[in-house]
């Protein structure tokens, strides 16, 4: 075990997680809206925020698959030790973890079941862009409409078609992040008048 395993976590796990916890449901409440979310320095490549994410939300009943490059042996000791999430693979995860193309196929992912939408993935794309205006928004959390840079408006569509199943999104940059549950419209923006 690598000396950088023990650190980088909360320092003071009960507030700080907590703090963390309240920004990840602000922006999943909201929309398109940015949270900072900080207090941890996660092995390379995960962001900040990415990293905050899954200190916050993960533990030993919650099964993570690590994307692309974010699957190091840093990354999986640093996310054992703080959490002690177990790591499988994109068919049976709880949440996963890397930028946007290591991240694809998105149908790899489970999408829930009509009995149980609830039992489907989060997907943290880390080093997201979470500057300048992007989509469309609207649905629920969202008053009129909001603006959010997708890496690809289509497939973001996609998922929202097979609601009340489908993916919930975190997306993750920095110490900011945002969130595009499944129950969100997406649309470019010169598509809405």
């Amino acid at each position: 075990m690598q000396p950088d395993t023990l650190s980088g976590g909360f320092d003071h796990p009960a507030i700080q997680s907590a703090h963390a916890y309240r920004s990840i449901l602000d922006a999943m409440a909201r929309p398109g809206s940015r949270r900072d979310i900080a207090g941890v320095q996660p092995p390379a490549p995960l962001s900040p925020a990415a990293g905050a994410v899954l200190l916050t939300l993960c533990d030993g009943d919650t099964r993570v698959y690590l994307a692309g490059d974010a699957d190091t042996a840093a990354v999986r000791d640093w996310l054992a030790f703080h959490t002690g999430a177990p790591l499988t693979g994109p068919s049976d995860c709880m949440f996963a973890v890397g930028i946007w193309d290591a991240l694809m196929p998105l149908d790899t992912y489970p999408t829930g079941t009509a009995q149980y939408p609830d039992r489907s993935a989060t997907l943290i794309v880390d080093h997201a862009d979470l500057t300048g205006p992007g989509a469309t928004l609207t649905g629920p959390g969202i008053q009129t409409q909001a603006n959010l840079p997708l890496p690809d408006i289509a497939a973001f569509r996609a998922n929202r078609a097979l609601f009340p199943r489908g993916l919930d999104f975190i997306l993750t940059s920095g110490t900011r992040l945002a969130a595009l549950p499944r129950s969100t419209r997406v649309s470019a923006t010169a598509e809405v008048s």
